[in-house]
This record gives structure tokens, sequence and C-alpha cells, in this order.
């Protein structure tokens, strides 16, 4: 059985790689998001589908600070976790709306399932790998940029054991994104 299972969370990855499996380059750009084609200002790819159905969102530090450095707020009103062991410069207007954490991931999905939600959407390369040797994530949706980087900040580290998936569904969309949803397999 899937660990998050017995906590009654579901954990979700959606997140965007390069072909060669990157989620930014070394040095934490991610300007090469968009891929060949300008995109379609109508097409979301999903995501608000996805963001809707999702209580919080966990991320990690790094994915904090990038977040940070966009233009306005994405998350509105949805509560945002922030795993770190350092202090954080909260901008004011997020205070109410962002949640600094700590510990692993087990211990976060128990306090988050004590606080009633159900269904997270987890971010951010280290957290997401946190998460998955953890067993937590049931649900992968991973976008395809084509794009070789060559180098840059893998989504996926080091797994401790292996971790197997069934296919869901692909999409393709016209700017030549493809997006493959997974499920975790029971163990």
């Amino acid at each position: 059985m899937i660990a998050s299972q017995n906590s009654g969370i579901k954990v979700s990855v959606y997140i965007a790689l390069s072909l060669d499996g990157y989620i930014a380059k070394k040095d934490g750009s991610i300007d090469w998001l968009r891929g060949n084609a300008e995109p379609d200002p109508g097409e979301d790819y999903g995501f608000q589908s996805f963001f809707d159905n999702v209580d919080a969102l966990v991320m990690g530090r790094h994915t904090f600070d990038k977040v940070l450095d966009f233009e306005g707020w994405a998350y509105g009103e949805k509560p945002v976790f922030v795993l770190t062991h350092r202090p954080v410069d909260m901008p004011a207007e997020l205070n109410d709306r962002v949640t600094l954490l700590q510990g692993d991931p087990e211990k976060i999905v128990t306090q988050l399932a004590e606080r009633g939600l159900k269904q997270l959407y987890v971010d951010g390369g280290e957290t997401i790998c946190q998460f998955l040797n953890a067993g937590l994530v049931d649900t992968l949706t991973l976008t395809r940029i084509p794009v070789l980087l060559g180098e840059g900040i893998p989504l996926f580290g080091l797994l401790e054991r292996e971790l197997r998936w069934k296919h869901i569904k692909t999409r393709s969309y016209p700017d030549d994104l493809v997006q493959s949803t997974y499920r975790l397999m029971d163990e």
C-alpha cells in the first residue's frame, strides 16, 4: 500500500522538465520553459484544473525563492507550505497564506492531514525527491519541453529504491509540449 494512502492524503506532482530531465539550468534559471513556439496565452496545460483539485501546495525553499521573483502571486488564497530550516523574509501580503514547516515528508503529511487537508501538490526538485523516497507521491504529471539543456538541476535525484508507475494518459500540445500522467503502482 502507498504510504500516503495510510494518512488519507493524496500527494501529486505537476512539473515541467526538459527532454533530458532538468527542471532548471545550473544557475536556477527557467527561461527555457517556453519551448520552441510562442505559447498560446489561453492554454494552461491543464494546470488550473489540477490546481483547483488540490487543498494546498508544499514546496521547497529554492522553489519558493524562485516563485517570489515572478510577477504576482500565482496561488491565490490556497495555503502554501514552504519546507525550510532558514528564516524567510516573508512579504507581508503572504503572511496569511504561506506557512514555514520543517521535518521529514511523513511528519509533514501527518501534520497536514491533521489540518484536514486531503490533496497536496508538491513542487521543487529536492522536495519531490524526498516525497518520492518516502513513498508519498501518488501521481506524477510531467510536461516535457522540447529542449535539451545538457546540464542543470535534475528533477529526479538519487532514489532509495525502484518506484514503478502506471501510465494514465498522455497529451501533446500544438507548441510541441508533451504531458504524461502516471500513478504509483501498489507495492
